[in-house]
């Protein structure tokens, strides 16, 4: 026998869509702090040096920290090619939105105090702002669309077929409950950038912190939680017609997936998975407690909390549905059939079995060696490299 298949194709796709849920969390958790950060850097820093200070909090570790948006990004094209066509085919225009924010955040922060102009520098904290804002927006927005369904159909040989131009699929997108997705994934994002603010500056960038954390925590909790009641009474679900062959070849069309019912059916089929929206309840109950109480790290500890349980409940009500169509519920991608072939999905499991501890270990090192607040003093030392 060979060594491949010594694993079932079932066992690999759980396996890969677990993976793949946990490098996007892990994305989330890291360099979520970080686009919060640059989102409200023009807003809770007063002055050069405070602004100065907000920068060099995650300036040692967002670019390691947007390894995991990498891994994720990678992980959907070797492990699920279908997803990965078929999702940028559709949502074209607003991924490039996002990879033009991404590619100005680096650029604002090698440039940003390479002159010492007011304009200069002051241009740049608008860039870090933007390149924070929208992907922190955008990305919940295709979460809202995701749940709502895109609009495409498979022809026979598998191409993606959207209707209307590349502007009618970003107009398209910006459907209301979408739009409530992307608040509440903006606020959760604020809410992490507030905690880890709290975690590494002292007052008064921290106090600005803790008060500007409290909003954004009320509003990602009441938004989650007018969502939850929208996706149960307002918005059809995507369910299996027939069982599906959890080892069939990978063809969305010979699945037969249709529209209807409530996408909360699955608390009914899986009772257990109740516990990821507990979770992001719990961690925004206590992290509006930890920003009251005046810890410093128990702020962070509790938005990470939040921001898991938040983003498992949308993977967890779907499964094993990945990508629904809502022209053409047949082509809708699945775990079971939008997977690369057996073989793919064993070298690439032997491959994270190798790296991925890796990254957790160097990450965690990093952190470790580079813990403590910043200060003025930090960023005005000469013999420092501050941004």
């Amino acid at each position: 026998m060979i060594l491949h298949e010594l694993f079932s194709m079932e066992f690999l796709r759980v396996l890969w869509w677990l993976l793949l849920g946990v490098m996007l969390i892990a994305f989330a958790l890291t360099d979520g702090f970080d686009v919060g950060v640059g989102a409200l850097l023009p807003f809770l820093g007063r002055d050069d040096t405070e602004r100065r200070i907000i920068i060099n909090t995650v300036g040692p570790v967002w670019e390691g920290n947007q390894v995991w948006f990498i891994l994720g990004g990678g992980s959907i094209f070797a492990a699920w090619p279908l997803l990965y066509a078929v999702s940028f085919s559709g949502f074209y225009l607003a991924m490039f939105i996002i990879l033009t924010a991404l590619i100005v955040r680096p650029v604002a922060f090698k440039y940003r105090s390479k002159r010492p102009g007011k304009a200069w520098r002051t241009a740049w904290d608008w860039a870090l702002c933007y390149g924070g804002a929208v992907p922190a927006l955008m990305f919940g927005v295709a979460v809202g669309n995701i749940l709502l369904g895109v609009p495409f159909r498979l022809t026979p040989e598998l191409l993606s077929i959207y209707d209307g131009n590349a502007l009618q699929k970003l107009t398209g997108l910006l459907r209301p409950f979408a739009l409530l997705a992307g608040v509440v994934s903006f606020s959760m994002l604020m809410m992490h950038g507030s905690a880890w603010l709290v975690l590494k500056t002292e007052d008064p960038i921290a106090s600005r912190a803790r008060r500007t954390g409290t909003i954004a925590a009320l509003v990602a909790g009441a938004g989650y939680a007018l969502g939850g009641l929208w996706l149960a009474f307002g918005i059809e679900g995507f369910h299996f017609v027939t069982p599906p062959d959890p080892n069939g070849p990978s063809n969305p069309l010979l699945t037969d997936v249709a529209q209807g019912g409530s996408w909360l059916a699955a608390y009914a089929q899986r009772p257990w998975i109740i516990i990821a929206p507990v979770l992001g309840f719990l961690g925004i109950a206590m992290v509006l407690r930890a920003f009251r109480s005046g810890g410093d790290r128990s702020p962070l500890i509790w938005s990470k909390l939040a921001i898991f349980g938040m983003t498992a409940s949308v993977g967890l009500t779907m499964f094993p549905i990945i990508l629904p169509s809502n022209t053409d519920p047949r082509s809708s991608l699945t775990v079971w059939d939008a997977s690369s072939s057996q073989l793919t999905l064993f070298v690439m499991m032997v491959a994270c079995a190798i790296f991925l501890p890796l990254i957790m270990f160097y990450t965690a090192w990093v952190y470790k060696v580079l813990w403590g607040k910043v200060s003025a003093k930090d960023i005005n030392d000469h013999d420092s490299h501050a941004y």
